[in-house]
């Protein structure tokens, strides 16, 4: 029997045998489905802690059969954002639409900002990125990005660079505000989300 792996999918299962074989935990969607999905349950199926947060909207969509690891309900999106980023180290985005482009820049952003100095890094698969860090280095041309800011971001073409790059990272980019707290009360929410480290 032959079975066709869509690259991404390789590149997909690569990380789940990163984060296993060096003891790091998954924080992600929450959702069963897709390469998220079959990550997911890789990681946990290999030991280590899973966190998938969900909006409590999307679970009908997003969760079929047995969940996975620990799900965390949450009322919408914005929330789900700030618990994922509360429960992680470092962020990584692998090649994915636009889900995974907001959640990237609003990350990014909160590094500009100094709500978190946690790595973010782009896993650049066959130069699937080049794109967007070319709009990034445009707009540090252009005077929309500071040259700091720009550092806020790693890439890398493998999983195994990446993870050693965000290892290696120290934030060096010049903060609009530091050491601030991510006040959902802001967005209409009453709960303070401590974000940072």
């Amino acid at each position: 029997m032959n079975f066709y792996f869509h690259k991404g999918c390789i590149v997909y299962l690569y990380c789940v045998y990163l984060l296993v074989t060096r003891n790091i935990d998954l924080v992600y969607g929450g959702g069963s489905i897709g390469l998220m999905g079959l990550v997911s349950q890789a990681v946990h199926n290999g030991g280590r802690h899973v966190i998938g947060v969900i909006p409590k909207t999307l679970m009908p969509r997003e969760l079929t059969g047995e969940t996975i690891g620990e799900v965390k309900a949450v009322a919408d999106m914005h929330q789900r954002k700030a618990e994922m980023a509360k429960h992680s180290d470092a962020f990584i985005a692998l090649p994915g639409g636009y889900g995974t482009l907001e959640e990237l820049l609003e990350v990014i952003t909160w590094a500009q900002l100094g709500i978190h100095d946690k790595s973010v890094g782009l896993l650049n698969v066959d130069g699937y990125y080049n794109s967007l860090l070319s709009f990034m280095d445009k707009a540090v041309e252009e005077g929309f990005i500071s040259p700091s800011a720009r550092q806020i971001i790693v890439s890398a073409p493998t999983a195994k660079e990446l993870v050693k790059k965000l290892e290696e990272y120290v934030p060096c980019h010049e903060r609009v505000a530091s050491k601030l707290n991510w006040e959902m009360e802001q967005l209409g929410y009453s709960k303070t989300y401590d974000i940072s480290r």
